[in-house]
Parts: C-alpha cells; structure tokens; sequence
C-alpha cells in the first residue's frame, strides 16, 4: 500500500496505508504520557485524517512497549503551565489564571473538549492498544469506536487514590456495566485485556505480535463500506449513548472532578492530593491485581 508519512518531527506521527491513516502517539521514553504537545499533535493528525477524502478508517496507535501512560504529571517536557492555540472550545487561555480559574479552562480544553470533538471523527476510529492504558490513556481508547487490545495490555483508572472520582472524560459507566466501573474505580486495580473483552469494553484480544496486522485486518474490511454509511452509522450509536445520559454525565461528573481538585489543594500539599507519578506508580505494582480480573 501507498504511505504519505508527516516530515515534520514530533510527538505524533502520520502515516497513511491506502484508505488508513496510522496515528501514533511517539513518546516511548515516557510510555506515551500526554503532554500538551502531543494532545494538539493529536488534534492535528485527526483533522489531517478527517480533511482527507483518500482515508475511511483511522488507528490511533502508541510506540513502545505501552499505549499511554495517562496524562503527563511528571515528565521533563510536562507543559501544562503553558499556552497553546486553543481549539475545542471557548474558554479562555489558563496559562495567566491562577486555582480553579487556570485548571477548569485548561481542562475543558484539552481532556474533556478534546476527546469529545475526536469522539465525533466522521470515520470510524481503532483503537491498537497494547501495555498499559492508564487514565488518561482511557479516555483516548474511549473515544475510538473499537478498541483491539494484546493479551498482555492492562487497563486502569487509579486517580480515586488523588480524592477524585475518575478521569476527565467519565465514560466508565458506557463502556462497561456500572458494578464493574465501580469495582474498577473503587479499588484502582488493572483489568486484564481479556477481562476487558468480557465486559465488552475491548473489541479484540490478540497476541502482541499480531496487534498491527490484526488493525490493519480489521481496517481494510471496514473500508470497504461507503464513506457516508459509515459516517451516518457512527453518529447513530454516538447518539443512542448521549440518549442514554452519556453527554449530560460527562458534564456532571466534570464538575465533581473539579470540586476534588479544589478540595485537594485546600487541605493537601497539591491539588492531585500529594500523589506525584512515582507514587502511583508504587502503589500500582505494589498492589496484587483481583484473581480472574486485573493482570500486570
């Protein structure tokens, strides 16, 4: 197949194969946390692929060992105290605010409005995730209409130890039954890609070795379908989930996400609740994993 790949350097490549735009996020270093730079690098590479009338199907797609880490809370390069375009929404620019002002207008730009323009991509969207795919990393699974993942991929949402009731796009109880998301969210435990798959928030288990030719696969079929039908049948099922609450809830629970935030720097050290990246992380490997549910 044909590729046009991006010559620009960055934290996302582009390449096309054919009718498929390959999107991949490219911090390996740092397992794919998301910076500001890769967020708008991302935003980028979507609208290339929406504006391109050669792509069908989109594969969001992480380099190295994980899919994403989360969002950048600790890295070298972690920006978010800078300004950027913005592009999602109408909120002012946080980089000059202080408290709730600066982190509410940032966050309902780059997590919540973010991965909900993405989510409404007029072509379908796969998800290739293999590691980890921790917070932030789940929301950018999320937004994909289907999700293949290794045998060896892990799931989690650990933020409940900040004091906060979720990442910033709370899809959790729409893409797995409410018991489970609390079970995932209360004890911060990683899901297995096969536990996942059981309650039906993956598409696909297949061995790592086969996760780029079994996207590619899965790519090309859906491909084959016209353009229009595809777009039209997308926004029918992201309908029938805004029918189901999925739109207001995303509202709600951005709120209360925020209260927490606030609630932590009133009465800890910072307001992620003095639970740097090192932390979490101990707490993650430290922690043995539910029989049957959670592997890593």
């Amino acid at each position: 197949m044909s590729a046009a790949r991006n010559a620009s350097p960055g934290p996302v490549r582009y390449e096309r194969q054919g009718p498929v735009a390959l999107v991949t996020m490219d911090r390996p270093d740092y397992r794919n946390a998301q910076n500001s730079a890769l967020t708008y690098a991302l935003d980028r590479a979507f609208y290339r692929a929406a504006d391109d009338d050669e792509v069908k199907v989109v594969v969001l797609a992480g380099a190295g060992k994980h899919f994403s880490a989360g969002h950048d809370i600790g890295t070298p390069e972690r920006d978010a105290h800078l300004p950027f375009d913005r592009k999602a929404g109408l909120w002012w620019d946080h980089s000059d605010k202080e408290g709730a002002e600066s982190r509410y207008a940032r966050e309902s730009e780059v997590y919540l409005g973010m991965c909900r323009r993405w989510r409404e991509l007029p072509k379908p969207v796969i998800a290739a995730v293999q590691g980890a795919c921790v917070a932030g990393g789940l929301m950018l699974a999320w937004v994909c209409d289907l999700i293949v993942a290794t045998e060896d991929a892990f799931f989690a949402d650990p933020v409940v130890r900040m004091g906060i009731p979720g990442v910033e796009y709370f899809a959790h109880p729409w893409v797995m039954p409410p018991r489970i998301a609390k079970e995932f969210l209360f004890t911060g435990d990683r899901m297995s890609a096969r536990r996942a798959y059981e309650v039906g928030m993956v598409n696909r288990v297949v061995p790592r070795e086969q996760l780029q030719d079994a996207v590619r696969e899965l790519a090309l079929r859906i491909a084959e379908m016209p353009r229009l039908g595809l777009a039209l049948t997308k926004r029918a099922v992201n309908q029938a989930e805004d029918l189901q609450g999925l739109h207001t809830g995303l509202d709600s629970v951005f709120g209360l996400h925020h209260v927490a935030h606030a609630h932590n720097a009133e009465v800890a050290r910072d307001s992620l609740g003095g639970m740097d990246i090192r932390a979490m992380r101990q707490h993650a490997e430290g922690r043995p994993s539910s029989p049957g549910k959670a592997s890593g």
